[in-house]
C-alpha cells in the first residue's frame, strides 16, 4: 500500500481537509460507523461494568509504573524471552526494523510474507520497504486487505477501512479479486477468505503486530477478532512479531487489566473472539506453531519520547482507537487528512514526536480543544492538554522539547 510520507505542508493539508469535507459518502460512512462504535462503548460499559473509572485508573497506573521502569522491564522481558525460545532483535529506528525484516526474508530464500494487523509496521512503511527489495507483504486483516487493494493507507487505526461501506467494498472485491459483485457482509467475508486461504495454504514466514508484552514472562500478547493473527502466527514456520517497546509491562495480571480496557473502548464488544499468549516457538511434541518466533523491539524515537518529563504520558496508549471515535473533527475528514500514520487526538500527540515537529505541525491545528479525547482515553491520557502544549512548542512558545526531525 502507499507508503506516507513524514512531512506535508499547511497547503496539502488544506487540499485534502477540503477534499474530505466535500465527499459526501465518505461523512456519511463516519458517521455512521462512528455512531455504532461510540453507542456500543457506551452500553458496554453501564452493562458489564460498575467500577470503570476505578479501572481506567488502575489502568493509568499499570501504564505509568511500565514506563518509569521501562529500561529495566524490557532487559526482563529480553531475558525471559531468550530463555523462552525467542530470538529478540533491537531496531533504533524504522530502517534497522525493515532491514531486520528483510534480512530473515532473504536468509530463508523467501519473497512472500503474510501480516496479521500491525501498525508498527504501518510506522515503518514495512510493506513499501519490502517491495523495494522484491519482497511481497500481503494483508490478511479483511480491512487491511480492503485498503490494500486499492493501495491506501489505514484510516483508523483500529478499523482500517470504515471509511468504506459495503457496496463500495464489493465493487473493490469484484474489480480486483474477479469476485461476483455482492454487498451483503457474510459473501463478502466468504470472498476475503477464500482469497486468503489460498494465500495460507503455503506460506513460510508470518508477521504480526504486540498488543502487550509481559516482562515476567517473556511473552506476547495479540489481540484479534478474525482469526488470521492467529494463522499468521501460528501456521508459518517463522513468526516475526514487531513491538514497540511502550508496549511492555511487568505482569500478566498487569496486562489482563489493560485488556479489560482495551476491548470495550476499540469497539464496544464484552471480549475479542481471539487472545493469543505466545510463551515459545513450537517445542517438541507440539502439532503447530512456528520453528521460530523473532521478535522485534521498535524505538523509533519513543525513547525521547519516554526521555521528556511531561509527554512521556502519551507512551501509555493501548491503542484502542476511542479517541478518534469520539472526535468531532475525525468524524467529519477521516483518518487520511491528517497525513500520518497514526490519525485523530492521539495521532496529533505522538506524531511530532515519533516523525518530528517540523514535519507534522499542520495537523496540530485539527483539534477543536473539546477534551473529549480526554475523557475517553480508557488509560487517561490528558491528550486535549497535550495537544495544546504541543500547540505552544509549534508556535515557538513551548519549553523546546519537542525538536523537528526525520527518519
Amino acid at each position: 500500500m502507499s507508503k506516507i510520507s513524514n512531512f506535508h505542508s499547511e497547503e496539502q493539508y488544506r487540499a485534502i481537509i477540503h477534499q474530505k469535507l466535500n465527499d459526501s459518502q465518505l461523512r456519511k460512512n463516519l458517521q455512521s460507523v462512528m455512531q455504532t462504535l461510540k453507542k456500543n462503548r457506551k452500553n458496554t460499559i453501564a452493562a458489564r461494568y460498575n467500577n470503570w473509572e476505578e479501572l481506567r485508573e488502575l489502568g493509568r497506573r499499570v501504564k505509568q509504573n511500565a514506563l518509569a521502569n521501562l529500561p529495566a522491564l524490557l532487559e526482563k522481558f529480553e531475558q525471559n524471552a531468550i530463555k523462552n525460545g525467542f530470538k529478540v532483535h533491537w531496531a533504533s529506528s524504522a530502517k534497522d526494523a525493515n532491514d531486520i525484516v528483510l534480512s530473515l526474508m532473504q536468509k530463508q530464500s523467501q519473497n512472500v510474507i503474510l501480516k496479521g494487523k500491525s501498525m508498527a509496521s504501518e510506522e515503518i512503511h514495512l510493506n513499501a520497504y519490502l517491495k523495494e527489495n522484491g519482497i511481497n507483504a500481503i494483508e490478511t486483516d479483511l480491512g487491511e486487505l480492503i485498503i490494500q487493494l486499492i493501495d491506501e493507507p489505514p484510516v483508523h487505526i483500529v478499523a482500517p477501512a470504515i471509511h468504506k461501506n459495503r457496496y463500495e467494498i464489493g465493487k473493490i472485491f469484484e474489480e480486483k479479486l474477479n469476485a461476483p459483485l455482492e454487498s451483503e457482509p457474510e459473501k463478502l467475508n466468504n470472498i476475503a477468505r477464500g482469497h486468503l486461504r489460498k494465500e495460507f495454504k503455503d506460506f513460510k514466514i508470518g508477521l504480526s503486530g504486540v498488543n502487550f508484552a509481559i516482562a515476567n514472562e517473556g511473552a506476547i500478547w495479540l489481540v484479534e477478532n478474525e482469526g488470521n493473527g492467529r494463522m499468521s502466527t501460528t501456521a508459518c514456520d517463522i513468526h516475526i512479531a514487531i513491538c514497540g517497546i511502550e508496549k511492555v509491562v511487568e505482569s500478566f495480571e498487569d496486562d489482563s487489566i489493560l485488556d479489560l480496557l482495551l476491548v470495550p473502548s476499540a469497539t464496544g464488544a464484552n471480549i475479542t473472539c481471539y487472545n493469543n499468549i505466545i510463551k515459545s516457538p513450537r517445542k517438541d511434541g507440539d502439532l503447530d506453531g512456528p520453528k521460530e518466533v523473532h521478535i522485534i523491539l521498535l524505538d523509533n524515537n519513543r525513547s525521547k519520547i519516554l526521555a521528556d518529563k511531561h509527554y512521556y504520558r502519551s507512551l501509555s496508549c493501548i491503542r484502542c482507537g476511542t479517541c478518534l471515535n469520539h472526535c468531532p473533527v475525525y468524524d467529519k475528514i477521516g483518518g487520511h487528512a491528517y497525513l500520518s500514520t497514526y490519525p485523530g487526538p492521539i495521532g496529533e500527540v505522538i506524531s511530532p514526536q515519533l516523525f518530528g515537529l517540523d514535519n507534522c505541525a499542520p495537523m496540530l491545528n485539527l483539534c477543536s480543544l473539546c477534551e473529549r479525547c480526554s475523557e475517553v482515553c480508557p488509560v487517561k491520557i490528558p491528550l486535549a492538554s497535550l495537544i495544546r502544549d504541543l500547540r505552544s512548542e509549534k508556535a515557538g512558545e513551548g519549553r523546546g522539547g519537542v525538536v523537528g526531525y526525520s527518519n
